[in-house]
């Protein structure tokens, strides 16, 4: 046994002896502290002081852990946060249960890196961030810490969101998944078959540093709003969940042009995805595709509306109006929620450039995870986006065979719905 250890129970036994002694009991219990002090105080010392030996030499053995192995030992101010998850998703944007699991992933990377501050206070830090769209001098004074560290302690957060953490929440349906997305679609188009997912573009807003030359303000300028802005290119599932997302284009991109520099576009058109599920309709094989509105090429992968305005037959009228409730229910809602529950982008990215990207990115991450564990909306609903405008967009000529194949596919699409639903009647 331990040495320290055995001193500490023989004074403590010593005490105890004397303690148990009638004369010791009266002068303890006497009015008389000369009598205290010079019988059991003594022996009283020698024990508290034996046991902080044998405390010491222990710590001293077996340290503790500098970094702790998982959230269960919270930073002090984490503790102190309510664990009511109305109260908590107006600080972080999410509840304190899709909080913890988020810990759960990022704390062995945070880990590892080098942040002033331990790794639940750094996620909140950078989910208040996020959600709040507040800068970083703003965060500073509350947490008293230097803005340029807020602004690391962020970064590096985002980095692992929309890194380490993407390939496990933002996914391409495929096998089973695949077909229930495709079911689902059916349901909430009105007889659409073979829907996968809906593709949209949204403006990000971003603060440009003030050594912006004019030409790289105009190429940043958004084509809605006139303001700095990257473009996000977004694919959603019938659940409002990503499936993939782009931040490649400035502001001053069109949707198509975007499509079209995305590593989706490369295998969409290779036929590397999406090749289960193929349906026979009116004797064409229809393989699962996007639906898009009119600011994207039309193609046999991705289909859009016969005309912007619903001059069309009945027929393409009520393809159009199926396509258009799908867009709705999936990419456009889930667009809309990402900005209502991450005010970063909607107040402006107060990020660097280098870092816009990736900022975006980690933002749908935390969406899918909300989305995945059932979160409620947001107060107030989804953003709205405001309408856009213009000319259709068109194929290019080494797009020549997909639009073809598309045109056929769209036609026979809209006249076997307008069969189902006319048979219903």
């Amino acid at each position: 046994m331990d040495p320290s250890l055995l001193l500490v129970l023989s004074n403590l036994l010593h005490l105890q002896n004397h303690l148990d002694n009638p004369s010791t009991t009266s002068l303890l219990s006497s009015s008389s502290p000369s009598s205290t002090s010079s019988s059991a105080a003594p022996l009283l010392f020698f024990a508290l002081a034996s046991a902080l030996s044998y405390a010491s030499s222990s710590l001293l053995r077996h340290p503790r852990p500098s970094s702790p192995p998982s959230h269960s030992h919270h930073h002090p101010l984490l503790r102190s946060l309510p664990r009511d998850d109305s109260l908590f998703r107006r600080s972080f944007g999410l509840s304190f249960p899709v909080f913890s699991t988020l810990l759960d992933h990022l704390h062995p990377h945070l880990s590892r890196l080098s942040l002033p501050v331990p790794s639940d206070l750094a996620l909140s830090i950078s989910l208040s961030r996020l959600h709040l769209g507040l800068s970083p001098i703003s965060l500073s004074r509350h947490h008293h810490l230097h803005p340029y560290l807020i602004s690391k302690i962020t970064n590096s957060v985002t980095r692992l969101l929309s890194t380490n953490l993407y390939p496990d929440y933002v996914k391409i349906p495929a096998g089973h998944r695949l077909l229930h997305t495709v079911h689902s679609f059916k349901d909430l188009s009105g007889g659409l078959s073979n829907i996968c997912g809906a593709i949209d573009g949204s403006p990000i807003k971003i603060k440009l540093p003030s050594s912006t030359t004019a030409a790289s303000a105009a190429a940043f300028r958004s084509r809605h709003g006139g303001h700095p802005a990257v473009l996000l290119q977004a694919v959603a599932d019938h659940r409002a969940i990503f499936w993939d997302v782009c931040i490649r284009a400035p502001g001053s991109s069109d949707d198509a042009s975007h499509l079209r520099e995305s590593a989706l576009y490369g295998r969409l058109t290779a036929g590397e995805i999406l090749q289960d599920a193929v349906i026979t309709v009116r004797g064409h094989h229809v393989r699962p595709y996007l639906v898009g509105d009119w600011c994207y090429p039309l193609m046999s992968f991705l289909l859009t509306p016969f005309t912007p305005n619903g001059t069309g037959t009945p027929a393409r009228n009520r393809f159009d109006e199926a396509l258009m409730r799908a867009r709705e229910v999936s990419v456009v809602r889930a667009i809309g929620l990402l900005k209502a529950r991450w005010g970063i982008l909607r107040k402006g990215l107060n990020v660097g450039l280098d870092h816009a990207p990736q900022t975006v990115a980690a933002c749908c991450v935390l969406h899918n995870m909300c989305q995945v564990a059932g979160e409620p909306e947001p107060e107030g609903g989804p953003w709205r986006e405001p309408e856009e405008s213009g000319t259709p967009a068109r194929a290019l000529e080494s797009e020549k065979s997909f639009c073809f194949f598309g045109e056929r596919l769209r036609q026979a699409l809209a006249d076997d719905l307008q069969e189902k639903q006319q048979r219903v009647r």
